[in-house]
């Protein structure tokens, strides 16, 4: 997804704070850690002549949120920055201008976006639901305590990639598996449904496959996702090295737990790197996903390409190379059924949004209701 732009510049207070965005000293800049670095530097710019703080969000509730700033936890409200639009809302991750003063201190304006996780929300209207911002790695966590559901782990890999970040699947519990062989066609039939996209099995408990997966995320903000249960704040300590987020035991039968987390957290983490935890969710819709799914797919796109007509729907046309495929036993049908799904979904979305694509689908719809009463008469005439 691209960059969602902040709200317009606010004016400010008189400079103070100019000393901490010199070009030279950004690498030492008290922020790094979080992230900071000479392109958030020029994006402050303007702001820091107005004497507002630059900080990170790392906690966002009710109205108002917790700052990461060179001075330490601020704690700041977002009033000035609540728009009608709920995806320009502060989120978990954003970098923020905050007044150097007062009580309460307001964040003034977020910098503009490099990327964005959003998802639709429960609403009967809708809407798109912004999760965190400027994220660098999706790690999709998967527990291996429960079945694999392929069809899930296709749907947050769309967000994912749809959202400007690289994905990275990790199977949890993977001392759960014990043989060897099984745990590795498990890893295979993930890394089918997930093209290009790295697959690791962890243990947290035993520390397997963790040194990696940090190594892996020590260069960017990483967003934890899942489902409740799937491990992710035993994996957030195993990463951190300490017991920072709440643990509790699943439940036997179907691997699933409660919710332990219940915000989205940013923190630093000690090999370099910065973790954003979030709530498990149960509910994972897309928004406006279409080149996500098509990323996710990329196997069907690429036989797509070579289909007889350019609007081929895969269904029932003449000279379709995805469907040869499947006859050939090259596509598995599994995989084509869920991408059409996949489509479906995120095209009824864009269409509760956008008009045009509302007519374009009335449009589609009276073409193929027009082909199929034309295909029923010629089916009666050959029968008369």
């Amino acid at each position: 997804m691209s960059a969602v732009p902040g709200p317009p510049l606010v004016k400010g207070h008189p400079l103070s704070f100019s000393s901490h965005l010199s070009s030279s000293s950004s690498a030492s800049h008290p922020l790094a850690p979080y992230g900071w670095d000479a392109d958030w530097e020029a994006e402050f710019a303007p702001y820091a002549e107005q004497g507002l703080l630059p900080g990170r969000v790392v906690r966002v509730d009710r109205g108002q949120c917790d700052v990461i700033s060179a001075d330490g936890i601020l704690r700041a409200d977002t009033a000035f920055v609540t728009p009608h639009d709920p995806l320009r809302v502060v989120c978990t991750g954003d970098w923020v201008a905050v007044e150097p003063s007062g009580n309460p201190q307001y964040v003034r304006v977020y910098l503009p976006r490099r990327t964005a996780f959003v998802r639709s929300t429960s609403s009967k209207r809708s809407e798109g639901q912004i999760l965190a911002a400027n994220v660098d790695h999706a790690i999709v966590a998967v527990s291996l305590a429960a079945e694999l559901d392929l069809g899930r782990i296709e749907r947050f890999l769309a967000l994912a990639w749809e959202s400007g970040a690289q994905p990275l699947v990790v199977l949890t519990k993977s001392d759960l598996v014990p043989e060897a062989a099984t745990l590795g066609h498990l890893v295979q039939d993930v890394e089918t449904a997930a093209p290009g996209v790295q697959v690791l099995a962890v243990s947290s408990s035993l520390g397997e496959g963790v040194d990696v997966l940090a190594a892996v995320v020590s260069g960017g903000t990483s967003v934890l996702l899942g489902q409740s249960g799937a491990g992710k704040s035993t994996l957030a300590n195993a990463l951190l090295g300490e017991e920072v987020m709440e643990v509790q035991a699943i439940r036997d039968v179907d691997g699933k737990g409660r919710h332990t987390t219940t915000t989205r957290n940013l923190l630093a983490l000690p090999g370099g790197g910065v973790l954003i935890d979030t709530p498990g969710l149960r509910g994972v819709g897309l928004w406006d996903a279409e080149s996500g799914v098509g990323q996710v797919f990329a196997e069907i796109e690429e036989l797509a390409a070579g289909c007889r007509f350019h609007d081929c729907a895969h269904i029932a046309e003449p000279g379709c190379a995805v469907l040869e495929a499947l006859a050939l036993g090259t596509l598995p049908e599994r995989r084509l059924d869920s991408y059409r799904k996949l489509l479906r979904e995120n095209q009824r979305i864009v269409a509760k949004t956008d008009a045009r694509v509302r007519a374009d689908i009335r449009r589609e719809w009276k073409r193929r209701g027009a082909e199929g009463r034309a295909a029923m008469e010629a089916k009666r005439g050959r029968w008369q």
